[in-house]
């Protein structure tokens, strides 16, 4: 009776620990959004959303804080980037569920961990020793562009690979959460793999394929340091990919350490933060709602 009792307490104190955690967690969550808002404040009631999302025009010194450039900026490194990666993350993915041993399968999950694991400042320094040099003295007047190689381009190859094991992961959770009857079916019908992994699994796992792409264009959009060293650091709109320019994060990092001292120009780049904390927040609300959908298709 006391073993039950003691046992009863335990789970007791368990559950309102978890309880509390969790509050906390979200607690954190609420507090980060409201100091970025607080902190942002000073910028928004100084100039309209319109004048700061669309002008060019960035000089802190002159109390002008145009965004539109680091904005598409943002946007060309992420749109290029996911162009590059999700094609190779699908196709790694539909390997490893599908066509690998068990064996083979355990040691290349187990490599994409290792891989989304490494810092992303290893990323950068990799790509300044090596692919910074390849595209400004082989690929760009190979193809009769002057660049330095600290561009668009760059930084989009650098982006692809950082966010290929968040896609092929959890891309590799979608495909094997499909009931097995599913595969079963098709290929009592007559049907090749290759035809059932086309018409029947990515159709059944598209829901949390999809949810892995925006989780990726999440982490893609809200990358800094990688980006930071390998972009150019040019707060201009890019004439082509392979011209330098600037990214909403990589511009907070460039700037941040130099006008702390200057309240206006802080509460610009704390309203810069502010923008991506909601837009990476809406796609993970978004990947999760997708992900939970799947889940009740297939009865998961």
């Amino acid at each position: 009776m006391k073993r039950f009792q003691l046992r009863l307490l335990k789970e007791g104190i368990s559950s309102k620990a978890m309880f509390l955690l969790t509050i906390l967690i979200f607690s954190s969550f609420v507090a980060i959004f409201v100091t970025l808002s607080l902190k942002s404040s000073l910028v928004v009631s100084e100039y309209s959303l319109k004048e700061l999302l669309f002008s060019s025009n960035w000089d802190p010194e002159r109390y002008s804080f145009g965004f539109f450039p680091a904005i598409v900026g943002t946007g060309y490194v992420t749109l290029i980037s996911m162009l590059f990666a999700v094609p190779i993350a699908i196709l790694s993915a539909i390997y490893i569920s599908e066509y690998a041993s068990a064996q083979k399968s355990v040691f290349l999950s187990s490599f994409i961990d290792i891989l989304a694991g490494i810092p992303s400042v290893v990323f950068g320094l990799c790509a300044l020793l090596v692919i910074v040099p390849f595209v400004g003295v082989y690929l760009g007047p190979a193809l009769g562009i002057e660049t330095t190689g600290m561009c668009v381009f760059t930084a989009s190859i650098v982006l692809a690979v950082m966010v290929l094991p968040i896609i092929i992961s959890l891309s590799v959770e979608a495909l094997k959460s499909l009931p097995i009857e599913l595969r079963d079916a098709s290929l009592s019908l007559g049907a090749t793999k290759w035809e059932t992994i086309k018409g029947v699994l990515l159709k059944g796992a598209s829901p949390g394929i999809f949810s892995a792409i925006l989780l990726g264009l999440g982490r893609a959009f809200g990358e800094t340091m990688a980006v930071a060293m390998v972009i150019g650091g040019k707060n201009q709109i890019p004439r082509s990919i392979f011209s330098a320019g600037q990214t909403l994060p990589s511009l907070i990092v460039s700037s941040f350490g130099e006008m702390m001292s200057i309240p206006i120009e802080q509460s610009a780049l704390i309203f810069i933060a502010l923008l991506l904390f909601l837009i990476v927040t809406f796609f993970n609300l978004i990947a999760r709602y997708i992900n939970t959908r799947l889940k009740k298709r297939w009865h998961l």
